[in-house]
């Protein structure tokens, strides 16, 4: 038991909210039970797991321990240090640390008739991980993240996908080895923009498609659209003139399911 929070390997947890120390110790935080079960599920390593008995259930460890390698490391530590190292509130008591898995464009297999999702320079964790939740949601191919501003596995970003980070291939690029991937096996491009636009609706997104969105403020660089087979726009009908990257996502990815899912037949 781990009672005092000076203790070197809890003050290397909270070094970790820093992506420079993640990136150096190639580990990164995962708190909850439901993220922690789907990284292990997904074939991501699992270093150690702190577990605070005052807070969460020893029925917890028991199913994790199915999955996890025998030699994992669990730790149990007080309250007061758990509330140091914990990320949320209403935590479950369970934090792991785990070896990311990062993947390139050409660990990328699309499928014959792939849909993916693309974001250029998004910056805050809670909209790439709720973008997550949404390409899970659809079933999308994957995520390709393009200069992106906010590293992949940002516990932020882990929290609000709910640990749907790790159940979608997530790629880091730029925007020009994107642009060449996605042409290099014939995706078509679709990227949203105000200019010579069509509503999303209006879009035929039943062959190979990327849906491209860029950050609230400043969207697309001018590369997307230029290589764009067609532009699109989602109508706004009140005074806002923009919506959330997760919100217009989801809005997008949804249409292009519509679109690929056979008619009901009433």
């Amino acid at each position: 038991m781990i009672s005092s929070r000076n203790n070197p390997a809890i003050k290397n947890i909270v070094s970790l909210s820093k992506a420079a120390e993640r990136r150096s110790q190639n580990l990164i935080i995962v708190e909850g039970f439901r993220e922690i079960d789907r990284a292990l599920k997904a074939g991501f390593v699992m270093k150690q797991l702190y577990f605070c008995p005052e807070v969460g259930s020893y029925e917890l460890i028991s199913k994790l321990n199915k999955l996890m390698s025998s030699n994992v490391e669990v730790v149990e530590v007080s309250s007061g240090v758990f509330e140091k190292i914990a990320y949320r509130e209403g935590s479950d008591g369970l934090l792991a640390l785990f070896e990311p898995i990062n993947i390139s464009l050409d660990d990328l297999q699309p499928k014959s008739n792939p849909l993916l999702i693309v974001l250029e320079s998004v910056e805050k964790p809670g909209n790439l991980g709720a973008v997550m939740r949404t390409a899970d949601a659809a079933s999308a191919d994957a995520v390709i993240v393009c200069d992106p501003i906010t590293d992949l596995y940002n516990p932020n970003t882990i929290r609000s996908s709910l640990g749907c980070i790790f159940t979608v291939p997530v790629v880091a690029c730029t925007t020009t080895e994107a642009i060449k991937w996605l042409k290099g096996h014939k995706i078509d491009i679709f990227a949203t923009s105000l200019e010579a636009s069509i509503p999303y609706t209006e879009c035929n997104f039943k062959g190979p498609s990327a849906i491209v969105m860029g950050t609230e403020a400043t969207g697309l660089t001018p590369k997307w659209l230029h290589h764009s087979k067609q532009n699109l726009i989602i109508p706004m009908k009140g005074i806002a003139d923009s919506l959330n990257i997760s919100v217009s996502a989801a809005i997008v990815v949804f249409e292009a399911l519509r679109q690929r899912l056979k008619p009901i037949n009433h």
